[in-house]
C-alpha cells in the first residue's frame, strides 16, 4: 500500500527550495560584497563585522531552507522521518529571527510585519511536519 504524501508539507518544502536557492545566490553575492568593501575601502574589519555578520547569517539561514525544502519533499509520505523536518523547520524559523533580531541591533527599525512574513513559510512547514508526526503515532 503506497503511503499518502502529506500536501502542506511537500508544498511549503517546495516553496522553502525555491526561497533558499534564490537566497543562496543573494547571500553569496552579500558575502562578496562585503569582501569587496573591506577591500576597495581598506576599512577595518572590526568597522564591518556587523554587515559580515549578518551576510554569512543571511547565507546559512539559506542553506537551512534549501535543506528543509529538500527534507520536506522527500519525506512528506514518510511520517517516521517528521522529526527531522521538525528540526529543521525550527532552525529555519530560528534564522527568520535571528536576521529580524540582527536588523534591529544594527539600527534598523524592528518590523513586526517583516517578523510575521518572514516566519509564515517555516511555521506552514512545521505544521506540515507536525501532521506527519501524528500520522506516524496513529499508524
Amino acid at each position: 500500500m503506497e503511503r499518502k504524501s502529506n500536501g502542506l508539507l511537500k508544498v511549503t518544502g517546495i516553496l522553502m527550495i525555491i526561497g533558499g536557492g534564490i537566497s543562496i545566490i543573494l547571500g553569496i553575492i552579500a558575502v562578496l560584497g562585503v569582501g569587496l568593501i573591506v577591500a576597495a575601502l581598506g576599512a577595518e574589519e572590526a568597522a564591518l563585522g556587523l554587515l559580515t555578520f549578518a551576510a554569512i547569517l543571511a547565507l546559512l539561514g539559506a542553506i537551512v531552507s534549501l535543506v528543509a525544502g529538500i527534507l520536506g519533499v522527500a519525506n512528506a509520505a514518510k511520517p517516521e522521518k517528521a522529526t527531522v523536518c521538525i528540526v529543521f523547520g525550527i532552525l529555519a524559523a530560528v534564522f527568520s529571527v535571528l536576521g529580524n533580531v540582527l536588523t534591529a541591533a544594527g539600527g534598523g527599525s524592528f518590523s513586526a510585519v517583516n517578523l510575521i512574513l518572514g516566519l509564515v513559510l517555516p511555521v506552514l512547514y512545521l505544521i506540515g511536519a507536525f501532521q506527519n508526526k501524528k500520522r506516524m503515532v496513529e499508524a
